[in-house]
């Protein structure tokens, strides 16, 4: 089980937050008789709020609304940027991303019409904040990257701090570890120094999120377990109980489930009391999996029902995909086939519909990308042809000692059209020619993706459940040492054959490349073609940190390449490979090279073989120039050259 994670990570323009708070909320709330409509009742407003944001959220909602409204009412531009700054963050706990980043997109025009730098580097973070919340990679990258920008021209080591927290939390969701650990650990040295307890907090646990997906459980229950004691310091039972679905976590995933049941149930009480559905569903999820562990499976049975009923009115695609295969187990363990099978579709369901949803998103986003481009074309065609107009009856108005002037300058137009219409034609037909070939790319990765689809999530799902039952079935039988050899022998083929298929459905269309892109996808396709042992591959990149690809540039070079080294696999005999991928100005370079046999280059125009002709047409495809060298003594070089499409 994959638990909540509690994300601290708005940063807030008041000026009062330290490590410990100058006055408490009693003596806070004895000062709101005396408020005014001025500067000093927004910062009573705000101050108020903080009191109550870790444990009565919709308190501090109102409070910061009031703060919101004050600063509306006599033109306090500041005072609007910090109600928003504060009033969001009470959006993202509660899963309210899109009314989030609307305001914060509002709080960054505030800041620019301002010109308040502090302020913009500030709401440019919260802004790549919603996006990253809303999974939207590619506009937060920009928001961090132009907040960053303006941040370090600023000395403020506390400010600095921050964003490396969230910057490690960025680099988690892109699933970059070693490097959200590293901006972590500064995060975490620093307010441990200062001994800022409300961010030491959130950055350790964050930190801790880190460890825990690289499978260090030591350290990571170290962070979670000094975030926790923390939360009970400065009050904060949000962050309480989320540290306490960590820990529980990070036991399942060490197999010590006695540890797990007292931080589920203590969770679940705090979750409810602060009225957070969804990590009520999580938590009670976590009981459901400690019970299926006892075996007490009605039980389980019934916290899993009360964690799908909890996550459905939240509409939490994600965590009810969770629960529905939580369930699926615990039919399973049951020998209810046909109710696993049935909690299994569903679940299956879910994540074809959010894998379905980033491939229409992202397949709009080009289309209009293009009828964008294809419309400003035609402005300016326009314009030209209009201008022509505006000289040709300049021309006519003329005396008549300027006819052989307007004859001449009629012919010369009558050319030049004579010239663009020709040029239009051919425009067309290669317009027309490319459509077609990107309908047949299109038309292939989307039959690969069906496929993996269905192999990984149809076939794997069944496979893996069937695992799950013979594992189940052989703690109840009573076999025979020569039986129990052949169970064993059984279930090692079937997980061989589960590896298998997860291996072509990877190969077929990989997740990494749709999700992080070209870069880390020939990452991961080179890792995996050094541990299958066939050939030892260097993959290298360069000058790709700020190029962003349009998807279908990132698949067809990601296909010429699979095929290229499926050739050095199967025909040059080769020990080592060189793959690299680097961009200079609005260039793309891939250069593939091995130590294997080599062959005569003249023979590739008489080649009739598909993998070579569908490298070719790629390469056509995308424009890019081809250049081969081979040789016996020094195997075969291959680069190409693309023309940049920047997203």
């Amino acid at each position: 089980m994959k638990v909540y994670k509690l994300i601290i990570v708005f940063i807030s323009l008041c000026a009062s937050i330290q490590a410990q708070v100058l006055m408490n909320k009693d003596s806070l709330l004895r000062l709101l008789p005396f408020a005014k409509e001025d500067s000093a009742s927004i910062e009573l407003y705000i101050n108020i709020g903080q009191q109550y944001d870790g444990n009565e959220p919709a308190m501090a909602k109102y409070y910061y609304k009031k703060a919101g409204d004050v600063s509306k009412k006599i033109n306090n531009y500041k005072g609007i940027i910090r109600y928003i700054s504060n009033y969001t963050y009470i959006l993202n706990m509660e899963g309210r991303n899109d009314s989030s980043l609307m305001l914060n997109l509002e709080a960054v025009n505030i800041s620019r019409q301002i010109n308040d730098t502090l302020s913009l580097g500030k709401t440019l973070f919260n802004t790549g904040t919603s996006y990253r919340d809303l999974s939207q990679y590619e506009e937060a990258s920009r928001y961090y990257e132009e907040g960053r920008r303006i941040i370090e021209r600023i000395d403020d080591p506390a400010l600095s701090a921050q964003l490396n927290d969230i910057l490690q939390l960025f680099y988690y969701e892109l699933e970059q570890y070693d490097k959200a650990i590293q901006y972590g650990e500064k995060a975490v040295n620093y307010f441990r120094k200062v001994d800022n307890k409300v961010w030491l907090g959130g950055a350790l646990n964050n930190l801790g999120m880190s460890y825990e997906k690289k499978l260090n459980h030591k350290k990571s229950l170290v962070c979670f377990k000094e975030a926790m004691a923390i939360s009970k310091q400065i009050n904060n039972e949000e962050m309480e109980a989320s540290e306490m679905l960590n820990i529980g976590d990070v036991y399942i995933n060490l197999g010590e489930y006695d540890k797990v049941e007292p931080l589920f149930s203590q969770a679940l009480v705090l979750f409810t009391k602060l009225g957070s559905k969804k990590s009520i569903g999580i938590s009670l999820r976590g009981l459901a999996i400690y019970n299926l562990w006892a075996m007490q499976y009605d039980k389980a049975k019934e916290y899993a029902e009360q964690s799908v009923s909890s996550l459905q009115t939240e509409n939490n695609r994600a965590e009810l995909r969770k629960s529905y295969e939580t369930l699926s187990n615990i039919h399973y363990a049951l020998h209810d086939m046909k109710k696993a099978e049935s909690y299994l579709h569903k679940s299956d369901l879910i994540r074809d519909s959010i894998l379905n949803e980033t491939i229409v998103k992202n397949t709009l986003a080009l289309e209009n990308k293009y009828e964008s481009e294809r419309k400003d074309k035609q402005i300016i065609v326009q314009k030209i042809q209009l201008q022509k107009r505006k000289v040709l009856n300049y021309i006519l108005i003329g005396s008549a000692l300027a006819l052989l002037i307007i004859s001449l300058l009629s012919y010369n137009t009558y050319k030049q059209k004579q010239k663009l219409q020709q040029q239009r034609i051919s425009d067309l037909e290669t317009e027309k020619q490319l459509t077609a070939t990107e309908a047949l790319l299109k038309g292939e990765e989307q039959e690969r993706t069906r496929l993996a689809k269905d192999l990984h999530d149809g076939l794997g799902g069944m496979l893996s459940g069937i695992k799950y039952s013979l594992n189940t079935m052989k703690g109840n039988l009573i076999m025979t040492p020569d039986n129990a050899n052949a169970f064993e022998r059984s279930i090692d083929m079937l997980d061989s054959s589960i590896k298998e298929m997860r291996r072509v459905a990877h190969n077929m269309m990989p997740e990494t490349l749709v999700k992080f892109g070209l870069d880390t996808a020939l990452k991961d396709f080179c890792n995996d073609i050094n541990q299958s042992g066939v050939l030892k591959i260097n993959y290298q990149s360069i000058g790709l940190e700020n190029i962003l690809l349009e998807q279908t540039m990132s698949i067809t070079v990601y296909r010429i390449v699979q095929e290229l080294v499926n050739n050095i696999i199967k025909h040059a005999n080769a020990t080592k490979a060189i793959l690299q991928l680097s961009s200079s100005g609005e260039q793309l370079f891939v250069t593939v090279e091995d130590d294997g046999k080599g062959f005569d280059t003249a023979l590739l125009k008489l080649s009739t073989g598909l993998g070579w002709s569908n490298i070719q047409s790629r390469v056509d495809f995308l424009k890019g120039k081809f250049d081969v060298q081979s040789n016996e003594i020094n195997g075969t070089s291959i680069h190409i050259e693309f023309n940049l499409t920047p997203v």
